[in-house]
């Protein structure tokens, strides 16, 4: 019993904070929510930083579950990091918490949200990191710094699928794809 109020309390606050966002959400709303008392929820939770917390790990599990399914071991490493970046933000651009957490921090900059992004931002470069050490040991692409690398693929992502369809309209995945080999993998030199 106590797992299932714990669940429906997680649930009615995941609800909240992508309705109203972080910094309307109130414990009295998600125990309104979660059709549980006030006090149920500081059973579990001490407060709403911690009920916070518990969520966005959960959601950071997921988005690192969906980029795990793309992968294909008989794809290369270009293609497998295209799939799982667009994956990552197809998937930031679905799910209502994410996007409402995003619109928080652009409209208000709740100094909570910000950490959050910025945590979400590091678990996808700790994602790509790995695969980049990965394809580094293999000699599928040569030395570099893995981080900056997955920083630089990451933000170049952003930029193509957020920033350039605001003003230009939206590019197709293949067109971020042929980009994305052209810049990072091939590189711009003609020799």
């Amino acid at each position: 019993m106590a797992v299932n109020r714990k669940q429906q309390i997680v649930e009615a606050a995941s609800k909240s904070f992508s309705l109203f966002g972080y910094k309307a959400t109130t414990m009295d709303q998600v125990a309104k929510l979660a059709n549980v008392g006030k006090g149920t929820i500081y059973t579990f939770f001490k407060n709403k930083e911690e009920l916070f917390d518990e969520i966005v790990t959960s959601l950071i599990n997921e988005m690192k579950k969906e980029a795990e399914v793309v992968i294909d071991p008989q794809e290369s490493f270009s293609e497998n990091v295209h799939r799982a970046l667009f994956r990552l933000l197809e998937f930031r651009k679905e799910h209502k918490l994410t996007i409402k957490l995003y619109q928080e921090a652009r409209e208000i900059g709740t100094p909570a949200v910000s950490e959050v992004i910025d945590r979400m931002e590091k678990a996808v470069i700790e994602f790509l990191s790995h695969r980049i050490e990965k394809a580094i040991a293999s000699g599928a692409i040569k030395p570099c710094n893995p981080e900056m690398t997955a920083f630089i693929m990451l933000k170049l992502y952003v930029s193509l699928i957020f920033d350039w369809e605001r003003a230009h309209g939206p590019l197709d995945k293949d067109e971020i794809s042929n980009l994305f080999e052209l810049y990072l993998i091939k590189g711009l030199s003609a020799g």
